[in-house]
């Protein structure tokens, strides 16, 4: 029997994925094999600038190789035991996180749709234990056009039809309001309420950024309710912003923040519920788990990720290039661009409609190497490794306007 070939080409494997892959994504036809930095290479040696960073799981850039010498040394001593048994690297990565987030408790998962569901269940558990909300009656206040993933319960409150269409009946005990309202939010809280939970900044509504004192607001209002402020910084945290977490814009401490994506560096999923001990603290052994969650590989990766931002360095790097992407941006604002919201290496791009759709824009944008994606309409988002030159960035926004032009 002769060994079975396999297809090489980018439109061979293309073409391969369609009858045996779930069609649940709709990628740009690019085929990834090779990546380094802030630069990925297809299968027919083809380079591209990454301007997506895999939703901000990349802010480190590819294969950064702190990261990946940590995964080398775990992997060849302890990969996992489950939490039914300690593990030698789990204590000093929960002491480091809870540190950097200025928490006290961590509670380690896999993808950041684990930590919201693992917040959802910690907010309840409070509510009833230490609030006194009545069994089975607490709500969680959210916000609309929120993404915060795509599980049964996470879209119960979704106000994106197409996450939600076709998957119901939905879980109950949520309340949606207008983002950025805080006289909205107020009327929705009650005694029944154990949490707001919010995005600081919501990435896939078209990175939506709050007025200057929302979060604030919402801080001020939680604590007078006597309710949890739990902030989602799953795709904003980590140096995204120019901060540890971008709630620090406005100097606010949460009482919970969930974290994942770049947690893991790019290389494992690692997620976490960070908190204050008051809170975390009404979990039991047997009430939540994770066969996975806080397994000794995430633990060293997502540690060496913790000392990468416990220089600061990264988020400072991030508000500088964010001061270019920002000024390069507002030029092409007249040109092609209709608006745009941005902060640190974060941005969401308004192109005018009649230039095409956001994927269009994006399609574009990879024939002339540079990958990013759209979010809704005509809006593309830019999300570059933090590791991001100035110069490559430059030349990422020269691609932009060049796409423009021609579309014009």
């Amino acid at each position: 029997m002769t060994a079975p070939t396999h297809p090489r080409t980018s439109d061979e494997l293309i073409r391969a994925e369609e009858p045996v892959l779930a069609h649940n994504y709709h990628p740009l036809p690019v085929v990834v094999a090779r990546a380094e930095g802030a630069w990925v290479e297809d299968v027919e040696g083809r380079r591209y600038l990454d301007m997506l960073a895999g939703y901000s799981a990349l802010n480190f850039g590819h294969r950064h190789p702190a990261l990946v010498e940590a995964a080398h040394r775990q992997l060849d001593r302890l990969t996992l035991t489950s939490r039914a048994f300690h593990n030698d690297r789990l204590a000093g990565f929960a002491e480091r996180l809870a540190a950097l987030t200025g928490q006290d408790m961590v509670l380690p998962m896999n993808t950041g749709a684990e930590a919201v569901e693992s917040g959802i269940k910690l907010a309840r558990k409070w509510a009833y234990d230490v609030k006194g909300v009545p069994a089975d009656r607490a709500t969680i206040v959210v916000a609309a056009d929120n993404f915060h993933g795509r599980t049964t319960t996470i879209v119960s409150f979704s106000t994106d039809e197409t996450a939600r269409s076709g998957f119901g009946p939905f879980t109950p005990g949520f309340r949606i309001v207008p983002y950025n309202d805080l006289a909205a939010l107020e009327a929705a809280v009650d005694e029944t309420t154990a949490a707001v939970l919010i995005e600081p900044i919501q990435g896939e509504a078209g990175v939506l950024i709050p007025d200057d004192g929302y979060l604030a607001g919402v801080r001020e209002l939680t604590r007078r309710a006597g309710c949890l402020f739990v902030a989602d910084e799953i795709q904003s945290g980590l140096g995204r912003t120019g901060r540890t977490l971008a709630v620090e814009h406005e100097g606010v401490v949460p009482d919970v923040v969930l974290l994942g994506k770049a947690l893991g560096g790019g290389i494992v999923p690692v997620s976490a519920v960070v908190g204050r001990r008051e809170v975390l603290g009404v979990l039991h052994p047997g009430e939540h788990g994770s066969t996975f969650g806080g397994n000794p590989l995430a633990a060293a990766v997502g540690t060496a990720v913790v000392e990468l931002l416990e220089t600061g360095a990264f988020q400072r790097r991030a508000a500088e290039l964010g001061e270019v992407l920002r000024d390069g941006l507002a030029a092409l604002v007249g040109r092609g661009v209709v608006g745009f919201r941005s902060r640190g290496l974060w941005a969401g791009v308004d192109v005018d409609p009649a230039l095409g759709t956001g994927r269009a824009v994006s399609e574009r944008l990879m024939r002339e190497g540079i990958l990013a994606k759209d979010t809704h309409g005509s809006t593309i988002r830019l999300a570059p490794p933090l590791t991001i030159t100035a110069d490559e960035l430059t030349s990422a926004l020269a691609s932009l306007e060049k796409v423009l032009v021609a579309g014009a």
